[in-house]
């Protein structure tokens, strides 16, 4: 697995927060975990196995690479996906019961190529031939996104950050904040 970058309160019964970046996984089975991330263009794939109640969730940056192997292999989505499952297998999870939930993807820029949804593509792609029911989530688009996610439960919520492309150029001095939004809820209908 991934480095990770972990959070733990020190409160009887608070959630434990993990955050991923790039090319991290996480599964679990606890009801007091979220796993967090942030997406531009990247994607985070939210997989749950509603009957053993045991989910996870990874941060994929490009579909696929010449040279994804070794440490690097991490931010390429087949490898990214691969992980993931065999984690969840690991975990108790059935990959008959397996449903899938993806985040990201945005073209957050005009000035470089549409790799989000490039991303989007493959990760719908992938879960298809995998045979994974995909579920309601919110990829592509021209926003960037924070995501929770409770793998116990299948949970997710996300916060769109929206901005345009002067928030990508370094040149520009006065940039004004994003709006505000409310987390959107996603749950399974």
């Amino acid at each position: 697995m991934a480095r990770l970058s972990r959070i733990r309160e020190d409160v009887p019964g608070a959630e434990t927060r993990v955050h991923l970046i790039q090319g991290q996984f996480y599964v679990s089975g606890d009801p007091n975990v979220v796993v967090t991330t942030t997406l531009g263009s990247c994607i985070a794939c939210c997989i749950y196995d509603p009957v053993n109640r045991v989910g996870g969730m990874n941060h994929f940056l490009l579909p696929h690479g010449e040279s994804a192997s070794g440490p690097n292999a991490v931010r390429y989505g087949a490898h990214a996906m691969e992980l993931l499952i065999n984690g969840l297998l690991r975990a108790g999870a059935l990959r008959s019961d397996l449903q899938a939930k993806l985040f990201g993807g945005g073209r957050i820029s005009d000035h470089l190529p549409d790799v989000g949804g490039q991303n989007a593509t493959f990760a719908e792609n992938y879960l298809r031939h995998e045979g994974i029911k995909l579920l309601p989530g919110s990829v592509r688009g021209r926003m960037a996104r924070k995501l929770q996610f409770w793998p116990a439960t299948g949970r997710a919520r996300q916060l769109a950050i929206h901005g345009d492309d002067r928030l990508f150029r370094q040149d520009d001095a006065d940039v004004a904040a994003p709006p505000v939004n409310r987390p959107v809820e996603i749950f399974e209908t």
